[in-house]
């Protein structure tokens, strides 16, 4: 046992440093970003487009946080505005389909996914969903009635401040990830060894069958929806080493996980924002398998009809 949790270690380590590489420089760039115009500058760029899915000018402050930085900038941000309970579902629909992109985005990356379909997929159904919220629920007018009030940021008066801070910010992320990391490929090398893993693939063999992949997929699966794509994709990796997860599955996979990723605490995050929090579970993992079944429909016939046509 002892060797299985060193082998377990150093495989974490080797990930916890690989993703490191990526993690530490984006949260430092975009924690300075934080203190310049920039994001002022994008927030007022896309004010403009909020009307169109129902939400004030001011809702764009939540959505770039969320999006640049993370679900805590962005709930953070609606907590300090005055909005309607259909407002902040949309908000909190739209964030939790699409949040974080820049490290996740890249992070899972690593596994040879494309960022750019990644992205077009998140923000794609947030904006999907965003409308169809707006066009289709006729309630929620009344005014949102939030658990508990943000913490105000952080002022920063100079520019060794801000860089320490964003340094502090960058460190402390990188530990937070080999504090989850580490473990985890502890955990699943002793899961490995110890053949577990099989009976829990051969578990969810119907679910990832269902969804158009073959069960060697269940651990990246599994992986992202417990843990998001962020800490997931230190297994991910590993799965597509070890495992032989095709590019086929990979991409059905993401595709999933884009739409339903650390479904626990990205759930209960919003319950101070007031909203229904098992509706918005539901709307995430409704979506998830009916895209991840559509789109792996579709992969398969023109599959098929290309051997047909070989043949």
């Amino acid at each position: 046992m002892v060797g299985i949790l060193r082998r377990g270690f150093f495989v974490g380590l080797q990930t916890a440093w690989t993703l490191g590489k990526v993690i530490f420089p984006i949260t430092l760039i975009v924690s300075v970003l934080q203190h310049t115009p920039v994001l002022q500058w994008l927030i007022q760029l896309v004010a403009p487009l909020m009307k169109w899915i129902g939400l004030p000018g001011d809702a764009a402050i939540p959505l770039v946080l969320g999006n640049l930085l993370n679900l805590y900038a962005g709930i953070g941000a609606i907590l300090t505005l005055h909005l309607t309970v259909k407002e902040v579902l949309i908000l909190a629909v739209m964030l939790s389909f699409s949040h974080n992109l820049l490290i996740e985005s890249t992070v899972a990356s690593r596994t040879g996914m494309s960022i750019v379909l990644m992205v077009i997929v998140r923000i794609g159904l947030a904006l999907l969903s965003a409308l169809l919220i707006h066009h289709l629920w006729h309630g929620g007018s009344e005014t949102a009635q939030y658990g508990f009030v943000s913490n105000l940021p952080e002022q920063l008066t100079s520019w060794g401040a801000i860089l320490f801070a964003a340094v502090k910010k960058a460190c402390l992320g990188i530990v937070q990830l080999a504090l989850i990391v580490i473990p985890l490929m502890m955990a699943i090398q002793i899961l490995k060894e110890r053949k577990w893993i099989h009976a829990f693939s051969k578990w969810l063999a119907p679910v990832t069958k269902a969804l158009g992949m073959k069960e060697n997929t269940s651990l990246t699966l599994a992986a992202g929806l417990v843990f998001g794509l962020a800490y997931g994709a230190g297994v991910m990796i590993q799965a597509v080493r070890e495992d032989g997860v095709s590019k086929h599955d990979l991409t059905l996979a993401f595709i999933f996980l884009v739409s339903c990723h650390a479904v626990v605490e990205d759930t209960l995050v919003f319950v101070p924002l007031g909203i229904p929090v098992w509706s918005l579970l539901c709307i995430r993992l409704a979506t998830a398998i009916v895209l991840t079944m559509f789109v792996g429909f579709i992969w398969n016939r023109v599959i098929e009809i290309k051997r047909k046509e070989a043949a």
